[in-house]
C-alpha cells in the first residue's frame, strides 16, 4: 500500500524541483527524503524520477502518481477539516495565510481580530509574503489563501488551477515631501516631477515597473529611483526624511503621518486591484477566513474601492 507521507514527499519534490528544496521545506535532510523516495519506487514497483543535471523529474509514471496523489492529500485535508468542525460544532481547524505588508497590516490584521470572535476554534497562521512566491506555496499546501495585488496594465498570470476573487479597488496617489512646491495642488502632473528622487520597490516586483510604466508614460521621464525597498512604510520614511518622492495606493496611506503631501495624479489613472486566491476546493475554515476579509474590505472608506 503506499504511504501517505511519502506521497506528500513526491508532491514536494515535484513541485519544487529538487530533492534539496523540497527538504529545506519540509524540515529533512535530503538523504532522508531520498531514502523515503526509493522506499516508494519500490511500493510502486517502477521508477517514479529521473536526474536531469542537478534537477529532477517526474518520470510518466511519477507523473500518473503524483496527480493522484494531490487528490488524495487534498482528500485527507479535507476530512480533518471537516472532522474538525464536527467535533467543534463550528468551523475549525487551522487556516495558513499569505500577505504583502499592507494588506497583512490592514486587512488581515482586523480579520483576525474580528475571527477570534466569531470563530475561535480557527487558528489562523499568517506569513508575510510577496504573491509571486505564495502561489508555488499556495499549490504545494504551505498556506491555504494568499492575497496578492496587481496594477493597471500589469496582469498578474491566470492560474486556472487556482480561485481568484477581488476583495479591493484602489487609486494610486503621488507622496512628496510636505514642503515640495508641488504640494500645494490637489492634483499633480507626473511631468512635473521629472528632477524627483523617488522611493519605489525592489526590481521584479509588480510595484517597480508600475512606477517606471507611469514616469514614463505619463511624465515622459526616466525616474530616478535612488531609494528600493519593498516595505511601503519605510518608502514613506524616505519621502518624508529624504524628500524622495514616492507612487503609493490607498490602502498604504492610511499609515502616511505627518510630513507628507498625498496628491491625485492629474491625467494618470493609475490603480490596482487586490484579491485574495485559494485553491479551488475550500474547507469551512478558509472559506470562513475569506468571509472575515471581506467583511473587512466591506468597512473600509469608499476611497479604498472605487471602480476600475
Amino acid at each position: 500500500m503506499l504511504d501517505l507521507h511519502r506521497l506528500r514527499l513526491l508532491r514536494e519534490v515535484h513541485g519544487r524541483g529538487t530533492v534539496h528544496a523540497a527538504a529545506r521545506a519540509l524540515g529533512y535532510s535530503p538523504s532522508a527524503v531520498s531514502q523515503q523516495l526509493a522506499v516508494l519506487e519500490r511500493e510502486a514497483g517502477t521508477a517514479l524520477l529521473e536526474r536531469t543535471g542537478r534537477n529532477v523529474r517526474l518520470t510518466e509514471a511519477g507523473q500518473v502518481l503524483v496527480r493522484h496523489a494531490i487528490a488524495l492529500l487534498e482528500g485527507v485535508e479535507a476530512a480533518e477539516a471537516d472532522l474538525a468542525t464536527v467535533a467543534a460544532g463550528r468551523a475549525a481547524g487551522v487556516v495558513r495565510v499569505s500577505a504583502f505588508q499592507s494588506a497583512t497590516l490592514s486587512l488581515v490584521a482586523p480579520a483576525v481580530r474580528a475571527l477570534a470572535a466569531s470563530d475561535p476554534d480557527i487558528r489562523v497562521e499568517v506569513v508575510e509574503a510577496e504573491v509571486e512566491q505564495a502561489v508555488p506555496a499556495l499549490r504545494l499546501h504551505q498556506y491555504d489563501l494568499a492575497i496578492g495585488d496587481e496594477y493597471d496594465d500589469l496582469p498578474r498570470p491566470v492560474h486556472t488551477d487556482l480561485h481568484r476573487e477581488r476583495l479591493l479597488r484602489e487609486r494610486l496617489r503621488v507622496v512628496l515631501p510636505a514642503d515640495h512646491p508641488e504640494a500645494g495642488s490637489t492634483e499633480v502632473r507626473l511631468d512635473r516631477l521629472a528632477g524627483l528622487v523617488w522611493a519605489g520597490c525592489q526590481p521584479g516586483t509588480g510595484h517597480r515597473a508600475m512606477q517606471l510604466r507611469a514616469c514614463r508614460q505619463y511624465g515622459g521621464f526616466e525616474p530616478d529611483l535612488r531609494y528600493s525597498s519593498d516595505d511601503f512604510l519605510i518608502q514613506l520614511e524616505m519621502v518624508r526624511v529624504a524628500g524622495a518622492g514616492a507612487l503609493l495606493p490607498d490602502l498604504v496611506l492610511d499609515e502616511r503621518g505627518a510630513g507628507l503631501a498625498v496628491r491625485a495624479l492629474a491625467g494618470a489613472p493609475l490603480g490596482r486591484e487586490v484579491y485574495l486566491i485559494t485553491r479551488r476546493t475550500r474547507t469551512p475554515a478558509v472559506a470562513a477566513v475569506a468571509a472575515a476579509l471581506h467583511a473587512v474590505t466591506a468597512r473600509l472608506p469608499a476611497l479604498s474601492k472605487v471602480d476600475p
